[in-house]
């Protein structure tokens, strides 16, 4: 299709604005509301981030409804590119994370440190102390059990069946069906395909425990990698039993500016290291979906859609949904204005970081339990 070449997702960008129609129009990607019903009646009580349409498409997961429903295998598999802090753009995908873990899902949470190097040019040592002290570490401030079960690993320090894969990837596709998904390539970006490809696809291999269907969350903008691995799995399914990984999609994280949260946009980003009151004071000058002046406030009403405190409400401060129907009534009636509105969320956002950071900090000491940093 004409729009699908003309319309380009880059897994690398750091800040992008997308325009999630055409994801469902050109890439084939569903929408998940659609199977909320299917998601209660199966899991039970469905996350709020899949309620409120954070998490807004999918590539088959009525495989994965269907498979826990008959009893059978599942692996829950994402990853973190360890080049900056841990911000709430990355709290969304541990929530997704421990949500899987607790309805008994193995989970698979790649490091990715190797891409990091690679592609990022980031610095080795900092990669790796990023990976633990920032990534792991609040992932087990935020509920992350440790148990069988649940394997935290870097790209650079794993089992040779991993890094085979990688190499018999390599075989079976050619630089012009890349280029066709992701555009122009330089030789670290290749690796890297490659590499997520066998993140995702491993833990179907007999070392690995043997066969069970994959879900990845990611953000829309990865769905490359999603169709790059899906062909990939269709090529090995007769030599190594490999099956066509399920996918869900969620939204940005929106920055305190209007643009995509990201570690390179500090002034615009809350980090869940960040003092309390350098984050608050952050909230406080959040773009919001206010009006010019008071007055054309209290007689139009707010526009909690434009509105990033709102987002936050939505995403990570609230999860009462009859809570947040009345924020959003009363930003709309014009009876909740900005500047009481920001004092309350920043009140949640304070309550949170107190409490997260103090389970952080002992959380840093237990790091080495979950994860085996690589050597250099």
């Amino acid at each position: 299709m004409e729009g699908e070449k003309s319309y380009k997702l880059d897994p690398w960008a750091s800040a992008v604005k997308l325009e999630y129609d055409k994801l469902f129009r050109y890439f084939g990607i569903k929408p998940f509301q659609e199977l909320l019903p299917r998601v209660s009646q199966v899991f039970g009580e469905p996350l709020h981030l899949m309620k409120r349409g954070v998490i807004f498409g999918h590539r088959d997961y009525e495989t994965i409804l269907d498979a826990y429903k008959s009893g059978e295998r599942i692996a829950l598999v994402t990853g973190f590119m360890p080049s900056g802090k841990f911000h709430f753009g990355h709290k969304m995908v541990a929530d997704q994370i421990i949500y899987y873990q607790k309805l008994g899902f193995e989970v698979f949470i790649v490091i990715a440190d190797a891409e990091a190097y690679a592609v990022r040019k980031l610095d080795r040592k900092k990669v790796i102390e990023i990976g633990l002290y920032e990534y792991v570490a609040n992932l087990i401030a935020l509920g992350l059990e440790k148990n069988k079960h649940t394997h935290i690993y870097f790209q650079t320090n794993y089992e040779k069946p991993y890094y085979r894969l990688i190499q018999m990837f390599s075989r079976k596709i050619t630089m012009a069906e890349m280029e066709a998904i992701y555009g122009d390539l330089e030789p670290g970006k290749v690796v890297a395909a490659l590499t997520q490809a066998a993140d995702i696809l491993h833990p179907q291999l007999e070392y690995f425990g043997g066969f069970k269907y994959v879900l990845v969350p990611v953000g829309a903008d990865q769905d490359p990698h999603i169709r790059f691995t899906r062909d990939i799995a269709d090529r090995f399914e007769n030599e190594l039993g490999l099956r066509r990984p399920a996918s869900t999609y969620h939204r940005f994280q929106t920055g305190l500016d209007g643009n995509k949260m990201s570690s390179s946009r500090p002034d615009y980003t809350i980090f869940l290291t960040d003092p309390v009151d350098v984050a608050v004071r952050k909230l406080k000058r959040a773009l919001t979906g206010g009006r010019a002046t008071v007055e054309e406030q209290r007689r139009l009403g707010g526009i909690p859609e434009k509105c990033t405190i709102y987002e936050f409400y939505v995403y990570h401060l609230l999860r009462d949904d009859r809570e947040l129907v009345r924020i959003y009534n009363e930003c709309k009636q014009g009876s909740l204005l900005c500047g009481p509105d920001k004092q309350y969320a920043a009140e949640l956002l304070a309550k949170f970081l107190e409490e997260h950071q103090k389970r952080l900090e002992k959380a840093r000491d237990r790091v080495l339990e979950y994860v085996e940093p690589p050597e250099f």
